[in-house]
């Protein structure tokens, strides 16, 4: 992975900023074991930005999706995080600048809301820091809004422990079930299946629409066979179920779809195109590079 990538880039959608701040940016393990229903050969059309044919990887990123909405500040996922003890060796043992460069967008003391997508390691990790010999929260004075159901399911785990306990003894935490509305242009909804409580934010300012769908897609691959799930899904069918849903509404609704993931451009619109989907056009975001 790289040492160093391109910290950030901002576009607007009505009247909501959106800005990327990418923690890591690189290879994540191999696209095939990822992504097991992934056709051989892999589709040329995923390199680079998402696969390494040389290497048979998957180019992705860890990252958050910084918005600015009525005033406030919400953070969309908090990525790994340094110092971690993880079983997956992927996301254990980080150390990079992240939350130097995010506070080059926004302070953590000034962050309001941070929006867990759901409870993986790759997107609760800057929940907290290590201070004074103990996990604390890293956005002192957010509001994370944590779904339930994945809070339930995954107490007494490693991730729960250091990355969502805290913020639940700090009081800082709210537990939400089936939608839960931030403001009036962001909606968080359940999106089960890769998760227990898996959720996508709806974006609606002006004419604009967007969908911040956490790990319901992890290769653009799945645009087009959206019956592809990731090994990570913990139900199959739900999965599938969440994933036809809600690309079928960003099809009709035009709304760009922002994965967790995706290296690139990040983001992208779709239309639907037999039983699946296609790429109409990619987000304003210029592909992440090494500096």
């Amino acid at each position: 992975m790289s040492a160093r990538i391109k910290a950030m880039d901002t576009i607007a959608l009505g009247g909501v900023e959106i800005t990327r701040v990418v923690e890591r940016h690189g290879e994540f393990g191999p696209l095939r074991t990822i992504v097991p229903g992934m056709p051989d050969p892999t589709p040329v059309w995923l390199a680079p930005d998402h696969h390494d044919p040389a290497t048979g990887g998957m180019v992705a990123a860890a990252q958050t999706w910084v918005l600015r909405s009525g005033g406030r500040t919400i953070l969309v996922d908090t990525g790994v995080g340094n110092d971690r003890e993880r079983a997956n060796p992927v996301f254990a043992g980080w150390n990079t600048d992240f939350l130097e460069r995010l506070s080059e967008v926004v302070a953590p003391e000034d962050v309001d809301v941070v929006v867990n997508t759901h409870v993986h390691a790759d997107h609760v990790g800057w929940n907290t820091n290590w201070e004074n010999g103990e996990w604390a929260p890293t956005f002192p004075n957010a509001a994370y809004l944590i779904p339930r159901a994945d809070f339930e399911h995954f107490k007494g785990t490693e991730v729960h422990d250091d990355s969502v306990k805290p913020i639940i003894d700090a009081g800082l935490a709210t537990l939400w079930e089936n939608n839960f509305r931030i403001d009036e242009s962001l909606e968080l909804e359940a999106a089960p299946g890769h998760t227990p409580g898996s959720a996508v934010l709806r974006l609606r300012s002006g004419t604009d629409r967007a969908v911040f769908v956490g790990d319901l897609l992890h290769s653009p691959f799945q645009l087009t066979d959206p019956l592809c799930n990731s090994v990570f899904c913990l139900d199959e069918g739900q999965a599938r179920a969440s994933r036809l849903r809600v690309l079928g509404r960003a099809a009709d609704e035009r709304e760009l779809v922002v994965p967790a993931h995706f290296g690139g451009a990040g983001a992208v619109e779709v239309h639907h195109a037999g039983d699946g989907f296609a790429i109409t056009t990619w987000a304003d975001f210029p592909p992440l590079e090494t500096l």
